[in-house]
This record gives structure tokens, C-alpha cells and sequence, in this order.
């Protein structure tokens, strides 16, 4: 019986350290548990902050293409309007060489009728200076009249000359 006591001690004691062997292993093993799962709340914790700034991130790249396309909108508003007063300011200019040919071709034939406005006046001064002074006499003749009717003639194809020299605007 004392060997079976001894045996059953010493089995009772393999039995005692190799539970405290086992015990120290399992509270090694939560230890090791609890540390993996503060790093897993640690990594999880990386990941949301991860996210979120991936967020933020695609937040601020879509602001920005909305800033930029909202300024290539109106860069491309400002380019039309641009386009539109050149195009004004073109055919403006068009129209106002147009009316300065125009109006020079009119300064050229008023020019010419104004030369052949001044040699009629001289040619009027011209016949009435050449006129002697019998003619003067017989122009005033209240009798015959002759003279007067050729002086009358004379001086309406003058007018006659004059007012086709006219200018037309």
C-alpha cells in the first residue's frame, strides 16, 4: 500500500505540474489572446481612420473637380462672350469700311461737281463782265426786250448746269 501511496503521490504531483504547466501555458495563451486582440483593436481602429481619410480624401479630389469644372464653365462662358463682341466688333468694322469707301467715292463726286460748279460760276462771271455797255442797255430795254429774253435763256441753262452739279447723299 505505500507503494501504491507513493505511486499516487508522485502521480498526484506529475498530475499537480502538469497542471501548473498547463495553467502557465493558458494564462500565457490569454496573454497572448488579450495582446492579439488590443493589436486586432488597433488595426481595426488604423483601418476606420484609414477610411476615413480615403473618404476625405475622395471628398476633396470631387470638390475640386467640381471647383474646376465650375471655372472651365466659366472660362468657356467668358471665351463665348468674348467670341461674340469680336464677331460684333468685326462685322462693325466691316460696315464701317464699307460706309468709308462709300462715303469717299461721294467726297470724290463732290469734289468733281464742285470743280464743274466753279468753272460754270466762272464762266457766268466771265459773260457777264464781257457784256458791253450797249448789251447792258439793250438787257434794261423795256420796249424790245430782245436782249433780256437771251440773257434769261443764258442764265437758266446756268441754273440748268448748277442744279445738275447738285450733290446726292
Amino acid at each position: 500500500m505505500r507503494e501504491a501511496l507513493r505511486s499516487a503521490t508522485a502521480q498526484a504531483r506529475a498530475a499537480e505540474d502538469q497542471r501548473a504547466a498547463l495553467q502557465a501555458k493558458l494564462t500565457a495563451t490569454e496573454q497572448e489572446r488579450d495582446r492579439f486582440r488590443k493589436q486586432s483593436e488597433t488595426y481595426r481602429a488604423q483601418v476606420k481612420e484609414a477610411e476615413q481619410a480615403y473618404r476625405q480624401a475622395v471628398k476633396d479630389f470631387n470638390d475640386r473637380i467640381a471647383e474646376r469644372d465650375d471655372s472651365l464653365e466659366k472660362w468657356k462662358s467668358a471665351y463665348g462672350e468674348a467670341a461674340a463682341v469680336a464677331r460684333t466688333k468685326d462685322a462693325e468694322r466691316a460696315k464701317f469700311e464699307a460706309d468709308a469707301t462709300a462715303f469717299k467715292a461721294s467726297t470724290k463726286a463732290c469734289e468733281a461737281k464742285n470743280v464743274r460748279l466753279a468753272k460754270i460760276a466762272d464762266d457766268v462771271v466771265r459773260q457777264y463782265e464781257a457784256m458791253d455797255p450797249l448789251e447792258k442797255v439793250l438787257d434794261h430795254d423795256p420796249v424790245f426786250g430782245l436782249k433780256r429774253v437771251e440773257h434769261q435763256n443764258a442764265a437758266q441753262d446756268f441754273r440748268d448746269k448748277i442744279l445738275e452739279q447738285k450733290a446726292k447723299p
